[in-house]
């Protein structure tokens, strides 16, 4: 028998009230590299009403998988087309049995067999997720995956070495050692924090500019102050030699000599 979707919540036990049952991360590598991708996609997604990250929350998909407490979730997940409300889990079978479009596991020594094995089949066959990608903090081993006639086919390197997300219209790729999300154009998604410091950078270079503008001001202000001076100092001493001049004519005139008579 087939259920539908509200049949299958009807007949499930009510996880509302569960939160998340993720361990924490495994290094403060892990933590960190998390939490950068968290804040790009929250910062590049912000005013979306439909869309929803989730970051080490656990996904709940099954009666068994409940009875067994075999949680599984993934560090980092997108879902597209819901609402971006805070849940303290996500439950497949109280969201329209939508499972999540994008995952990225942080693969470490404890987890990475099972990333690439057990979870890879999870979200391949169970989930059906489009895309799926892996990468290590420590070793930086990256991978991606995208779901094609039921099977994840690796998804090819740019030249960049990045990956292209057609769920995220973003690319990943390693940049100073972490993992980052790109633009089409090849620009780096910057954290808020990122781009606080860039505006804050290119403040103090307009502070600088409008300074260093200031300083040419004033520097040519004092060049033509200094020609003006010079060009009175010229006049003065010229207006001295023609008075001295003169006061030498007048002398002779005073002695009954023509100076005319010399030139």
């Amino acid at each position: 028998m087939v259920l539908t979707i509200d049949e299958l919540a009807g007949a499930m036990p009510d996880v509302s009230h569960l939160e998340s049952c993720e361990p924490p991360m495994e290094t403060p590598e892990h933590y960190k590299q998390l939490a950068l991708l968290v804040a790009c996609l929250d910062w590049i997604l912000q005013g979306r009403d439909d869309i929803f990250t989730g970051a080490n929350l656990s996904v709940y998909y099954s009666e068994e998988q409940l009875k067994n407490k075999d949680f599984r979730g993934p560090d980092l997940f997108v879902v597209k087309d819901v609402e971006p409300r805070t849940r303290a889990s996500w439950v497949v079978w109280h969201e329209d049995g939508r499972y999540p479009d994008f995952i990225l596991e942080l693969l470490s020594s404890s987890t990475s067999s099972i990333d690439k094995g057990l979870k890879k089949e999870l979200y391949q066959s169970k989930f059906r997720t489009p895309e799926y990608f892996w990468f290590s903090p420590i070793t930086l081993e990256f991978a991606g995956f995208r779901l094609m006639a039921g099977k994840y086919e690796p998804i090819p390197p740019d030249d960049c070495d990045r990956l292209w997300s057609e769920v995220l219209g973003l690319s990943l790729g390693i940049w100073e050692g972490k993992l980052r999300f790109f633009r089409e154009n090849g620009e780096l998604v910057l954290t808020p924090e990122e781009i606080a410091i860039q505006q804050q950078q290119r403040a103090e270079q307009q502070q600088q500019r409008a300074e260093q503008q200031q300083q040419r001001a004033e520097q040519q202000q004092q060049r033509a102050e200094q020609q003006q001076r010079e060009k009175e100092q010229e006049q003065q001493k010229r207006l001295e030699a023609e008075a001295a001049l003169e006061t030498l004519l007048q002398s002779l005139r005073d002695r009954g000599i023509n100076p005319d008579d010399f030139v």
